[in-house]
């Protein structure tokens, strides 16, 4: 990879690598050593920067804390034959300028975001975890940076990418139940976009579930509350008949990365995949006569989260046994992705973007401020 902006890199002079058990990683709570940051100054980004990763000063009138202008990405690092390699970053910059422009915030240059993740990741490829299951999660991260309390957009913003070390999201089958008095997102709403706000919403309804015995909650359309959406941060797949269904990206749901490769994947191997509407009566349905086969999340975090049962007001839907044999779709996409990211398939859809920055840039101490435009 070229340098294509100049991007000021400060190393941490004390590293807690050495610090951290990779055999029992809570998944959110270790941080890697570094942080890339960017500016945007009211007309474009300045000064990129990699430095040790630290605290923010922040006002209490920062807009982002009253008025929710912030979005994030997450996606994962692994290593492949030994090197690190990012799956599908290109799609969440992309993403993430979706988000941004819905959010009325700046484009994020794509380069830019491309050059500073690899850069960083290559910087702390020590922290890559290789037991399978385990990975770089990576979270980049917008937010608003202009300090008063009147209801606008701000016109300065900060954009920083932080990574950390993290073990399965979801380390057995979940229970779901079906959430029919909450809202995740409605039409016109923001719930295609990766903000804050979304899952801000989403904790009351997630912890009335766990109180109840669930670990996450299948959410409705806000309508008639009668399609499916998502499940907790997950988008969903059903197998009913052998054929594979997914809910419909109808603007409420989030496009998901992981969603998108399984249907390209399902369709390699010869599957029949539906992406529609889906109610969750027919879902009952299909239980009732036999056919519900599988039932599963896909998301960056998780990969593939397989469902144990669902519940749907008084009914118990509930899923044959997690293995091989009764969950082979679910399984073989958790399975193939796994191996895709150690190096033990071959990448044939150019999935992969390694992160070897070695002999192209240099670590420097201090720097020129140089714009960037949106």
């Amino acid at each position: 990879m070229a340098v294509k902006f100049p991007i000021t890199v400060t190393t941490t002079t004390q590293t807690r690598l050495h610090d951290v058990d990779f055999s029992n990683i809570p998944f959110g709570k270790v941080i890697s050593d570094h942080m890339f940051i960017v500016d945007y100054d009211g007309t474009q980004w300045v000064n990129p920067r990699i430095e040790p990763f630290q605290r923010f000063d922040i006002s209490p009138a920062n807009l982002a804390l009253h008025y929710g202008q912030s979005i994030f990405e997450g996606m994962k690092a692994s290593k492949r034959n030994g090197e690190p390699v990012l799956f599908r970053p290109e799609l969440h910059a992309r993403r993430l300028n979706v988000s941004a422009e819905r959010m009325c915030m700046p484009q994020l240059p794509e380069e830019l975001f491309m050059q500073g993740l690899q850069m960083l990741v290559d910087l702390d490829r020590d922290w890559i975890p290789e037991k399978e299951d385990h990975s770089l999660y990576i979270r980049p991260l917008m937010f608003a940076t202009d300090e008063y309390f009147g209801v606008h957009a701000s016109e300065k913003y900060r954009f920083l990418i932080f990574t950390g070390p993290v073990g399965p999201y979801y380390p057995k089958p979940v229970k779901l139940w079906v959430e029919e008095v909450f809202t995740r997102a409605a039409q016109g709403g923001v719930g295609e976009a990766k903000c804050a706000g979304n899952y801000g919403a989403s904790l009351l309804p997630a912890m009335r579930a766990k109180k109840a015995g669930y670990d996450q909650v299948m959410w409705m359309d806000a309508t008639e509350k009668k399609y499916v959406q998502e499940v907790g941060t997950m988008n969903l797949f059903f197998v009913i008949d052998g054929k594979v269904v997914t809910p419909a990206t109808t603007g409420t749901i989030l496009r998901g990365v992981t969603r998108d490769a399984f249907v390209a994947l399902l369709k390699d191997w010869g599957y029949v995949v539906e992406d529609r509407l889906l109610s969750i009566a027919e879902i009952a349905d299909a239980y009732w006569r036999g056919a519900l086969q599988e039932c599963f999340g896909a998301g960056t975090a998780a990969v593939v989260s397989h469902v144990s049962d669902i519940t749907w007001r008084d009914r118990k839907l509930e899923l044959p046994p997690v293995d091989a044999q009764h969950r082979p779709i679910g399984t073989r996409l958790k399975t193939y992705i796994n191996r895709l990211r150690m190096g033990l398939e071959e990448d044939k859809h150019g999935w992969l973007h390694s992160c070897d920055n070695s002999g192209v840039w240099e670590l420097v101490q201090g720097g020129e401020e140089v714009g960037i435009p949106a």
